[in-house]
């Protein structure tokens, strides 16, 4: 599965697709602005697997701030099976950069 761009999400949300859209920062970047993702960082990611585990075969879509621990995670998780995980290209920075608060 390819990444995904900003542009391509905020459709698919607009459009109410049905997508798992998990963000893997840390909690305090969470609150300070988020997209409305399901919160798991990184280092926790491992412990929800089983809780994810219904979404082995829909889209994954996996945001951070930049896009570099998205990117960590979207690996991890295709390790584990999931067959349509999707790295938000720019994380965060980009969405803001884009699209604003």
């Amino acid at each position: 599965m390819i990444d995904i761009t900003v542009q391509q999400l905020k459709e698919k949300m607009d459009a109410g697709d049905a997508l798992k859209i998990i963000d893997v920062r840390e909690p305090y970047e969470h609150e300070e602005f988020n997209i409305g993702g399901d919160l798991i960082p990184l280092n926790s990611l491992p412990g929800a697997l089983e809780s994810l585990e219904s979404f082995k075969d829909k889209e994954v879509v996996i945001y951070c701030r930049s896009g570099q621990r998205s990117g960590m995670a979207q690996q991890f998780l295709q390790q584990a099976g999931f067959v349509q995980v999707r790295n938000l290209i720019g994380g965060m920075l980009h969405w803001q950069a884009v699209f604003g608060r």
